[in-house]
């Protein structure tokens, strides 16, 4: 066999030396150097694999397949004979298969099958720098299988642009890296006027591209639907007499991708418009021009909401560079990218790993039934985030696949969990075809399981599924899905039930229970809006037919919180929710406080997660419930409703002052204290109220006491006597305001009184053991107040005669003496006729 001769061939000796020497090796090589199709071929004889496999893993099926076809061209043979491979519904090996180029999903379950992998000597990972959830837990889960039971594995990463010196950490490996050879590429950028759309932008640059440049013309757009739209626009200005347009993302049945991938006939120009899947490992013939659009599509999961939406946003620097690449594979060529040059630089360096962003439901299950229940224990190039691995095993527990701890932690993969790890679906809709296959139902749910994964028309899935099922549905994809079930339908256990009769709807809940949605009105805009059981809300429109419908089960919606619009979803009758959903309905008791009434409320709803199934109805407060919902509204409205009493008040403001003059052995009764200890003070007189009045009867005072601890009430009298007893004889009230004015440094209890009552003190007040001296506040007869002093001595021998002669006129009946000293204390007025 007599290999290309490509930029790896330089470095095939070092790989294979490396590889006898230790078993793991990193290869970083550029797009275009043939490592996807050389260094398998090239690890054929040697002679540590001893008869045994070689499995390469490509993170996209189109991808698998084309190298596979490659490399057999290379051996002169047929894909299926030394070399073959293995996708989702796609098998091409015989017993003389060396090669098997699979997807890394498949390789998951191929571990599942053969934990050993007792018949494969080496895995090699193409395309690592996408750092697809697929691929990074195959290689923590070969990484564990190599250093578990099979020390011989051999395990190379080779990527076009990787941080290889992490990746090498990771596997403790060497490096080997390789020259690329590419053709000088002329980078042009054409950004779009204001306000111009991406179909007539782009548009305008292939018709110049196609009367200025020579070769095919590859464009680079973020999905599906920007594609089809792009084709259409293109079609529409004649575009399809000057060159086939094609177009290429993975929904594409695989005849579609074949015709993009390989030169025209007759020697016609192509424009392909393509997703990021013509980044890397497809090389499509003729191409010398590559538009970039500067998008990306990319998954995001919402932990909160158990839904992952496609984001669109701007690509990597790493991307928009393997993208240019393109353009000078096969000659000298140009890229044409739509924006500012100056705007490169502000691109991220690389994308971020799907591990970072996506649903691990998936991947839990996986490592479950590879016997890993803590993620910790493998090796990861990045730890996945904890929300996601919380939410993936709270929906595993719910489907019925693991068996949790009571912290949330998985304990045991079930027997059904077990049986869903063994089909190629997510999680979900494995347990949805197994629930169904229960109930007869299979045949119908196999396909709908399908359809859920591909792209179709129309929102509602029971018209795609029932025109599939007939043979004519409205897309190519939908007329293979019958077949591609059949394959999937010999997986399931044979059962001898009577055939039910389920909505699409049903079957959809059991994959997607917390998504059971219920009308709840319509909004702006002619939309009808639902509400689901995971508390969520989501938009139909008013003239779509499923909008007729009490009840639905979303499949999916795209858009924001509040503003998202259902795009799949199915009927779901009433009576089948009642029968198959009703182990998972509860009546649900909330109450809560009305604080314009000042009372508890509690009302009673039968319902499905957050999706109320019945009109609420008034129920007696449970004394669990009312502690709960008083002490929330403490928690929100603050200590202001309970009905603090002047004797509560007073005491609050003594303790305060305590705790502000003498420390911490005294408790600090500003309102912020008093709400984060409301457990030890406050709580035990609450139980078995429906509201805050009962506390009103000494309750405050007796809880405040208890923060106190062993402090009596004679202690704080002594230090902070609650009246002064004035020279008149008076008991008159100190004011210790409340606990927060204590923290005051300046702030001074308050003592109001009218100077006849103070006659003959020639000693200013004070608490505190004399160190505290009170603000004294002196009132008219009337109660009004005169004059505040902290110096009553001085104010006898200064400010009384301006006071005395200002008021002995207005009040006859009162004394008023020059000398105050030596006159007698009253609290009365002067005797008639005196």
């Amino acid at each position: 066999m007599k290999l290309p001769n490509l930029p790896v061939t330089a470095v095939l000796p070092d790989i294979t030396k490396s590889l006898e020497a230790s078993p793991n090796l990193v290869l970083v090589a550029p797009p275009g150097a043939g490592k996807t199709t050389l260094v398998p071929l090239a690890l054929l004889d040697a002679p540590w694999r001893a008869g045994r496999k070689i499995i390469m893993l490509e993170p996209r099926r189109m991808a698998a397949r084309g190298a596979a076809a490659r490399m057999a061209d290379l051996l002169g043979e047929q894909v299926g004979e030394r070399v073959g491979y293995r996708v989702r519904f796609d098998t091409k090996v015989s017993k003389s298969t060396i090669i098997e180029v699979v997807t890394e999903g498949v390789f998951t379950r191929m571990l599942a099958s053969d934990p050993a992998l007792e018949d494969v000597a080496c895995v090699l990972f193409d395309e690592f720098h996408e750092r697809s959830l697929d691929g990074d837990l195959a290689l923590a889960l070969a990484l564990d299988l190599q250093a578990g039971l099979r020390e011989d594995l051999r395990l190379m990463a080779m990527s076009a642009t990787l941080d290889g010196a992490a990746v090498a950490n990771l596997m403790n490996a060497p490096v080997v890296e390789s020259e690329g050879r590419t053709f000088p590429v002329t980078i042009q950028y054409r950004e779009p006027a204001p306000r111009q759309s991406l179909d007539n932008h782009l548009t305008d640059a292939v018709i110049e591209a196609l009367a200025t440049q020579s070769g095919d013309i590859l464009v680079f757009l973020p999905g599906q639907r920007e594609i089809e739209q792009a084709a259409r626009a293109l079609e529409a200005r004649k575009l399809q007499q000057k060159a086939q347009i094609h177009r290429l993302y993975g929904a594409l049945p695989f005849k579609q991708q074949q015709a993009a991938i390989q030169p025209a006939k007759d020697g016609a120009r192509k424009i392909v418009l393509a997703s990021a899947i013509a980044e890397t490992s497809l090389t499509i013939e003729g191409v010398t021009v590559v538009i970039d659009s500067g998008l990306a599509r990319k998954p995001v999961f919402e932990p909160s909401t158990g839904l992952s939406r496609l984001q669109t946003i701007k690509a990597s620097k790493a991307a928009i560079t393997q993208r240019a690449g393109r353009a000078g594979r096969l000659a000298p060529g140009t890229a044409i990218r739509f924006w500012r040059e100056q705007q490169t630089a502000a691109l991220a360096p690389f994308d971020t790993p799907e591990i970072m962003n996506a649903d691990l439901t998936g991947l839990i299950l996986d490592l479950a039934n590879w016997g890993v229940m803590d993620v910790a224990q493998l090796q990861w190039l990045d730890q996945p985030p904890t929300p996601a691995l919380q939410e993936a095993r709270q929906l595993l527990s719910r489907l019925g696949a693991l068996d949790l701890d009571a912290e949330g932690t998985a304990k045991t993969l079930t027997a059904h969990g077990r049986a869903m790890a063994d089909f190629p679906l997510h999680p979900r809709l494995s347990h949805m075809v197994l629930k169904a296959n229960t109930l007869g139902m299979a045949r119908r749910a196999g396909p709908l399981a399908l359809m859920v994964q591909e792209r179709g028309r129309g929102i509602d899935l029971t018209p795609r599924a029932d025109a599939a099922n007939r043979g004519r549905g409205f897309t190519q994809a939908d007329n293979v899905l019958p077949k591609q079930a059949e394959r999937l339908l010999r997986l399931l256990p044979r059962t001898k039930v009577e055939q039910a009769d389920l909505a699409d709807g049903t079957l959809l809940g059991f994959a997607y229970p917390d998504r059971i949605a219920r009308r709840s009105g319509r909004t702006k805009g002619h939309m009808v809006r639902y509400k689901l059981a995971n508390g969520r809300a989501a938009d139909l429109p008013e003239d779509d037919e499923l909008a007729a419908q009490e009840f639905i089960t979303v499949v999916d919606m795209m858009g924001k919180v509040g503003r998202a619009r259902i795009t799949m979803a199915a009927a779901l009758p009433k009576a089948e929710l009642e029968t198959h959903f009703a182990d998972q309905m509860e009546e649900r008791i909330s109450s809560r406080f009305i604080l314009a009434e000042k009372r508890l409320e509690s009302i009673a709803t039968y319902q499905l997660g957050e999706l109320a199934l019945s009109k609420p109805r008034p129920v007696p407060v449970s004394d669990e419930a009312a502690l709960a919902a008083l002490d929330e509204a403490l928690e929100k409205h603050g200590l202001a409703l309970l009905p603090w009493q002047e004797a509560d008040r007073r005491l609050r403001g003594r303790l305060a002052l305590l705790h502000a003059r003498l420390g911490q052995q005294w408790p600090a009764m500003d309102n912020t204290s008093l709400l984060a200890n409301r457990t030890i003070w406050l709580h035990p007189f609450m139980v078995g109220a429906t509201s805050f009045a009962p506390l009103g009867h000494g309750d405050l005072s007796h809880g405040l006491m208890m923060l106190a601890a062993h402090t009596t009430a004679r202690e704080i009298d002594t230090l902070l006597p609650s009246h002064f007893t004035a020279p008149s004889g008076s008991r008159l009230p100190l004011d210790y305001g409340d606990g927060d004015a204590a923290m005051d440094p300046d702030f001074a209890p308050v003592l109001r009184a009218r100077p006849q009552e103070l006659f003959g003190l020639d000693q200013h007040p004070a608490v505190l053991e004399g160190r505290l001296p009170l603000a004294v506040e002196l009132l008219s007869p009337a109660g009004r107040p005169i004059q505040i002093t902290r110096d009553l001595p001085g104010f006898w021998r200064g400010s009384w005669a301006d006071v005395r002669a200002d008021l002995r006129g207005r009040y006859l009946k009162h004394p008023w003496p020059e000398d105050p000293l030596t006159a007698t204390p009253t609290a009365r007025a002067k005797p008639r006729g005196t």
